[in-house]
């Protein structure tokens, strides 16, 4: 469980970039973060995995403050997943790459041999092959990789589809999504409305370092006054649902108003515009 509990915090002492904020999630939630740049939302990512810590108030691990916790202690429960994996990569091959964090945290053995042979082997990896010399998609992939071999309880994503094209996105959040039927918690930042609506449950909206709205995903997305503080546009089938019940289109009682899933709004959507088209042709 994470919580933040009334959490402001700073660059060296400069101008507050969080301030008072609080919120709780809560062991296999899926929680992404949205809001502008500068909206507090990488802090915020900082903040859970230790890389800062709150100048008031009290960021919390299964209950236990990050302020009280090693960095190797951290390290174990969250794993966290930069938004350029070319700032994370550091080994000269895949599977050193891959065995890395094992070797860090002092579990290097048979075991993590065993867990990296697998990993390779799941992703279709060259364990030989020499990280940057991948394609931006694959090292985006190993870098997620070395993260989930650990399997580290919590797992933090910083904008993980960024500069990935959609073949390469799908298959970055297809893992993530396994992921987290598998039980793990996953927090992301993530820009594009399109993967928060297809993945996450639960949405946390940022404005000028507080938090505007969290509750279910489409909840928040269809909440126009919550768009409009966060200076955020929702996914473009949300956005058409919502200009079809404001002009009356459809109820806004109506399966298209009331989906909450870009799937299901998108097979509600096509039903009230075949109902529509037959009636038009009589």
């Amino acid at each position: 469980m994470i919580e933040f509990c009334q959490v402001s915090a700073s660059y060296d002492g400069e101008l507050a970039i969080l301030r008072d904020v609080s919120f709780m999630v809560s062991d296999g939630d899926f929680v992404a973060f949205v809001g502008t740049n500068g909206a507090g939302k990488s802090t915020t990512m900082r903040l859970i995995n230790g890389l800062l810590k709150p100048t008031s108030g009290e960021v919390l691990i299964d209950g236990v403050p990050t302020s009280q916790l090693k960095t190797s202690e951290l390290a174990s429960k969250v794993g966290f997943l930069f938004q350029n994996p070319d700032r994370q990569i550091c080994c000269k091959t895949v599977r050193e790459e891959l065995l890395f964090g094992f070797a860090a945290q002092g579990r290097a053995g048979a075991e993590a041999e065993a867990k990296v042979d697998a990993m390779i082997e799941r992703f279709g990896f060259d364990g030989d092959a020499e990280p940057f010399l991948l394609n931006r998609g694959t090292r985006q992939l190993l870098a997620l990789a070395s993260i989930i071999v650990l399997e580290p309880p919590i797992v933090v994503l910083d904008e993980p589809t960024t500069g990935l094209d959609f073949r390469e996105c799908a298959k970055v959040m297809e893992v993530v999504s396994d992921l987290n039927a598998r039980g793990t918690t996953v927090v992301m930042v993530c820009h594009d409305m399109e993967v928060v609506g297809d993945y996450a449950t639960r949405v946390i909206a940022m404005t000028a370092g507080q938090v505007v709205a969290d509750g279910a995903t489409f909840d928040v997305l269809r909440d126009a006054d919550v768009l409009s503080r966060a200076h955020l546009l929702p996914p473009q089938i949300v956005e058409l649902s919502m200009r079809l019940a404001q002009e009356g289109a459809v109820s806004p009682t109506s399966p298209v108003a009331c989906a909450n899933t870009l799937d299901g709004m998108e097979r509600a959507l096509a039903g009230e515009v075949g109902v529509r088209g037959k009636g038009d042709a009589k």
